[in-house]
């Protein structure tokens, strides 16, 4: 397994991943675009992905400027395999190392990615206006962690 950062160059391959899961479906593909994927890794965040045997099979994005985590995603052939667990320490870890404020995400509710986030320290903070639950990370949350792995 090769982890590494997200560059433009990768934006179809992590379409790939995201047009592949079977949990947290796109179903409209327009709202995400190359274009603002583009955006994410280079002005607004970062991304990092997993490649496998030259496959990406995984990636995940955050946004330093919203507080929040726009993706993590991995191949369902690929979860199991603690791929989304690497690409989330080192998505927090650099979002933490830049700012202290506190990061949100959302996903639908009866998930893996509902149980993962639990897994991970995140605390969840209600539903947002579609259903999905919202979560929320804080810096010291994230030490906590780090500490107890």
């Amino acid at each position: 397994m090769l982890f590494r950062e997200a560059t433009l160059a990768d934006i179809p391959a992590l379409f790939e991943v995201r047009y592949a899961v079977t949990e947290n479906v796109l179903r409209n593909r327009a709202l995400v675009t190359a274009e603002n994927t583009a955006d994410y890794l280079t002005r607004r965040g970062k991304g990092w992905l997993c490649k496998v045997a030259g496959q990406v099979v995984g990636f995940a994005i955050v946004d330093l400027e919203g507080h929040s985590i726009w993706a993590l995603f991995v191949r369902p052939e690929f979860v199991g395999h603690s791929i989304g667990k690497q690409l989330h320490h080192l998505m927090l870890a650099w979002y933490f190392a830049q700012t202290s404020q506190t990061v949100s995400l959302s996903t639908a509710p009866g998930t893996r990615a509902e149980e993962f986030y639990r897994r991970h320290g995140w605390q969840e903070t209600g539903h947002s206006s579609s259903g999905e639950v919202r979560f929320e990370m804080i810096a010291e949350e994230w030490e906590s962690h780090l500490n107890s792995v």
